[in-house]
């Protein structure tokens, strides 16, 4: 099962003593050890394995695998992976992730002559990663701080956490560099510094924070996008949006960032990410009643179509777990994904909306959902700016908002004043 909790993650790094100290090893982290590249090299390791069956495997099977030709490319730009002019850039950016893979205890190495053997020891932790950029997020900022912690200097980052100051940057950058320069091969300040900042930025970001940036102490907060290798993919758009600009305006001016490779990736990985959520947390039934108890939500279906808004087609708050039938007979007609069932469009938003606020107030869940996404995707899906405004809106006010929208929708669901409004899933 795909989903880690927050024990799991830390019931796996507590197994294991990361001083780099006594392992003298300055690779545990690199310059390509962003949360995106981890994330898909983790994703290759996974298909290649399942593919193959392979127990052992290089850097070089993986990067030549069918697997990474078909993604790599077309999501980072880059040339074919079997282009022999990018040699040295592709060496570095499948070997560092796997790495530290190895390093963390998530793949195990063994030295053969020249070359790196690597196996896979926690299944489970590489999947969580392979699944999404957030997964590889949260689990690089916990090993990151138990690395630091087994290291004896982790108090000097946490110093510089609470107070963000040109003092407490330099004592940080001299603490990690001295550290490396002391323990590891690695004998010069410019590498260091190049891996220190993959090294703090992370945990900025997690505390709110400054960090780094061009070597000195960054003039803003960290962002979530400082911290990707490619960061002009098209992740959040309307993140980016300045206050005095239209939606309208902002989406025509950034159409040619869209990254058309990496929005079908982010959405096929979002789409197994919540049927792993499903299956753990529902039992692999639909979201929405199906008609026999025996019934499989073996489909991940996009409330608003990937099609018609890429920018929200990774949420998870616009996917929902439905039966084949259910799919291809209700929400579209006759196996054509192309056309759409606005009341069954509608009941798929209503239940989902239920289904996340749940999961929000849930004490046995992982909590993936967010409100203010399901905001954004209202406002995008519904061609709107009206969620967004109303952010402390209830589950009732989100309903009657909803309904505006669906004026001939039949057998509306109505608000009736409590927080989590029952509503009848059966599609008859």
């Amino acid at each position: 099962m795909a989903i880690v909790n927050d024990d799991e993650l830390n019931e796996f790094l507590s197994k294991r003593n990361y001083d780099v100290r006594k392992s003298g090893n300055a690779r545990w982290i690199d310059q390509k050890c962003t949360p995106d590249v981890v994330s898909i090299i983790a994703d290759c390791i996974s298909s290649f394995s399942e593919e193959t069956k392979s127990l052992e495997f290089t850097s070089r099977d993986i990067w030549y695998s069918k697997y990474a030709q078909e993604n790599v490319q077309g999501i980072f730009k880059k040339p074919a992976t079997n282009n022999s002019k990018a040699k040295n850039e592709y060496d570095k950016f499948f070997q560092q992730p796997m790495e530290l893979l190895s390093y963390s205890g998530v793949l195990s190495k063994i030295k053969k002559g020249r070359e790196n053997f690597y196996s896979i020891i926690d299944t489970k932790i590489l999947y969580f990663i392979s699944l999404s950029e957030k997964n590889a997020l949260k689990f690089l900022q916990c090993y990151i701080e138990k690395v630091l912690k087994d290291t004896g200097i982790f108090s000097t980052f946490k110093n510089f956490f609470d107070e963000p100051s040109e003092v407490n940057f330099s004592s940080v950058k001299s603490t990690f560099t001295n550290m490396t320069i002391t323990y590891t091969k690695i004998n010069h300040n410019t590498e260091t510094w190049r891996i220190f900042t993959k090294v703090l930025n992370p945990l900025s970001f997690k505390y709110n924070t400054y960090g780094t940036e061009r070597g000195v102490l960054s003039r803003d907060l960290i962002t979530y996008d400082m911290l990707m290798y490619n960061r002009d993919n098209f992740r959040d758009i309307y993140s980016l949006k300045p206050k005095n600009v239209t939606r309208k305006a902002h989406l025509s001016n950034r159409k040619n960032s869209l990254n058309k490779a990496y929005v079908k990736y982010e959405s096929q990985k979002s789409k197994r990410f919540v049927k792993a959520f499903n299956d753990k947390y529902r039992n692999e039934k639909s979201e929405i009643d199906p008609f026999t108890t025996t019934d499989v939500a073996t489909t991940i279906h996009h409330i608003f179509p990937e099609s018609k808004f890429p920018q929200i087609c990774g949420y998870y708050e616009n996917l929902i777990a439905l039966t084949p039938t259910q799919h291809y007979n209700y929400a579209h007609s006759n196996f054509n994904t192309q056309t759409i069932n606005i009341d069954f469009q509608y009941k798929c938003l209503v239940v989902k909306m239920q289904n996340i606020f749940k999961n929000l107030k849930s004490n046995n869940e992982e909590h993936i959902y967010s409100k203010e996404r399901l905001l954004k995707v209202l406002d995008v899906g519904l061609r709107t700016n009206e969620f967004e405004k109303n952010n402390n809106v209830t589950y009732d006010g989100l309903l009657e908002l909803i309904n505006k929208y669906y004026p001939n929708v039949k057998n509306k669901i109505l608000p009736n004043k409590t927080n989590l409004a029952p509503a009848n899933n059966n599609i008859c």
